[in-house]
């Protein structure tokens, strides 16, 4: 199963330090049925990126709680056996945590498949965004316009090999 684990640079930094997403529990975005039920697709390509995407709001709300952190948001894909990943049908259907698992466990690096970042030219946006965010989860419809103007960059595509250069 392919899951989407919010982090920052940060994170990403001591993931590669440790070798490891961790410790558990970790908390990633994956192709749940809330998920399927409320982006009603049944393309998996659409679905993993609604995943993704969850997963990059998830990135933005670690950043607002790490001043020190760089203002760009970042997800590792990660392949994890099926059962690894678990839904909690309580939280299933709040929108809050559409597309929300757990692993119990740490998870080796080595299972990446990729890692997604902001390009340089996301950062104002995205620190920007990160103060709206109190605000926009409050119902503030110009802070969500904020926070809605950093899910507007694309985060990139790295190979895992790559790890080294975006954290340098």
């Amino acid at each position: 199963m392919r899951v989407y684990v919010p982090l920052t640079l940060h994170g990403l930094a001591e993931a590669h330090k440790t070798g490891e997403l961790g410790p558990g529990p970790l908390t990633a975005y994956a192709v749940t049925p809330a998920l399927r039920e409320w982006y009603l697709s049944d393309d998996i390509e659409e679905l993993e990126y609604a995943a993704l995407n969850r997963a990059a709001l998830a990135s933005l709300r670690l950043i607002a709680t790490d001043p020190g952190a760089p203002r760009r948001r970042v997800v590792v894909a990660v392949d994890v056996p099926d059962g690894a990943a678990v839904a909690d049908p309580d939280r299933g259907l709040d929108p809050a945590a559409l597309g929300e698992v757990r692993i119990a466990v740490a998870v080796p690096l080595a299972k990446a498949a990729a890692v997604h970042v902001d390009a340089d030219d996301a950062e104002a946006d995205v620190s920007a965004a990160a103060v709206a965010l109190g605000a926009a989860d409050q119902g503030d419809d110009d802070a969500q316009f904020v926070v809605d103007g950093a899910e507007d960059h694309e985060l990139l595509w790295y190979a895992t090999q790559e790890i080294p250069n975006l954290i340098g």
